[in-house]
C-alpha cells in the first residue's frame, strides 16, 4: 500500500487523488484524518504507524521553523524504518531553491532520507504556478510585485501530484534518483499582460515592510521566507529549466502562465465579492 502523507493538504490530496485515478492501493495519512484517512501525526511520535506500507510519499511538512520540520520529517523516517516501508518518496525543493529562505529544512530531509538505509526518490519541486500568481498584490487596477523583471520556472501543483504519483505507482524505475521538477519561466508582467492590467514594481525593502506591517496571520518566520522568494526571481535564481517533469510525465507540462494568471484573478478583490 502506498501512502501519501499531508493528505489534507493541497499537494498531498491532489497526489493521492492522482493516484487513485491510476488504480493504485493508496491511502492518505493526516494529522485530522477524514474518512479512509490513517492519522499520522508528525508531533506525535508515539503514535506514527506505518505498518502496512510498502511506499511512502513523504510530502514536506514545512510550514514551521527548519528545527521543528527536520525533527518532524527524522520522526516518520524512523517509523518508517521500524515499519517495514520499502520506498520513500520525498517532496523536496528544486535545486535552485538552495537560495531560499527555506531551503535547509528540505536538503537536511534529504540527507536523513538518505541515510535511513530505506530505497529513496526525491523530487525537487519548483515552486507553484498557483504561488507565483497569488503572491501578485492587487492595487487599484493593476498588480504590483518585487519580482522585478526577473523569471519563474512554475509548476502547476497538480503536474507535480502526477508526477508523485507516477513514481510512487512505480517506483523501481526510480530508486536513487534525484529529479528537478521545474517548469517555464514566466514573469509578473506576463501575468500582468494576460490579466490586462499594469505591473508595478516594488522594492524588496517595501515588500518586506508590507508582510511585517500589513499583512495579518503571517507566522514569523514567513516573512523571510517569502522575501527570499522575491529576490531570488528578482535577480534571475530560479529561472532555470530540466526535462525531468515532462520525461516523468510522458507529455508536455500545464501552461504555469495560465495557472498562475488564475491564481491571481482568483485573488482579485472584487473576484471575492
Amino acid at each position: 500500500m502506498i501512502l501519501v502523507s499531508g493528505a489534507n493538504g493541497n499537494l498531498g490530496a491532489a497526489t493521492l487523488a492522482a493516484l487513485h485515478a491510476r488504480g493504485a492501493v493508496a491511502m492518505g495519512g493526516s494529522r485530522t484524518p477524514g474518512e479512509g484517512m490513517r492519522r499520522l501525526d508528525f508531533d506525535d511520535h508515539v503514535s506514527l504507524d506505518l505498518v502496512g506500507v510498502s511506499t511512502l510519499v513523504l510530502v514536506s511538512a514545512g510550514y514551521a521553523e527548519d528545527d521543528q520540520v527536520v525533527g518532524r520529517h527524522a520522526a516518520v523516517l524512523d517509523a518508517a524504518v521500524r515499519d517495514g516501508v520499502r520506498h520513500v518518496v520525498y517532496t523536496s525543493l528544486a535545486t535552485a531553491g538552495d537560495h531560499l529562505g527555506f531551503a535547509l529544512a528540505h536538503r537536511a530531509t534529504e540527507r536523513l532520507v538518505r541515510a535511513s538505509g530505506l530505497p529513496w526518490t526525491i523530487l525537487r519541486n519548483g515552486l507553484y504556478a498557483e504561488l507565483f500568481g497569488g503572491l501578485l498584490m492587487w492595487a487599484g487596477n493593476g498588480v504590483e510585485s518585487a519580482f522585478g523583471d526577473g523569471a519563474l520556472a512554475a509548476v502547476a501543483r497538480e503536474d507535480l501530484a502526477e508526477a508523485a504519483a507516477i513514481v510512487a505507482a512505480n517506483t523501481a524505475p526510480h530508486s536513487g534518483r534525484v529529479y528537478d521538477l521545474v517548469g517555464t519561466p514566466i514573469t509578473a508582467g506576463q501575468v500582468a499582460q494576460e490579466l490586462g492590467v499594469a505591473h508595478r514594481g516594488i522594492s524588496l525593502g517595501e515588500y518586506r515592510r508590507r508582510l511585517l506591517e500589513e499583512t495579518p496571520g503571517l507566522l514569523p518566520f514567513q516573512p523571510p521566507m517569502l522575501a527570499s522568494i522575491a529576490t531570488g526571481i528578482r535577480h534571475g535564481f530560479l529561472d532555470g529549466t530540466a526535462p525531468d517533469l515532462t520525461d516523468i510525465l510522458g507529455r508536455a507540462a500545464r501552461d504555469p502562465l495560465a495557472t498562475a494568471v488564475a491564481a491571481a484573478s482568483a485573488a482579485r478583490p472584487e473576484a471575492s465579492v
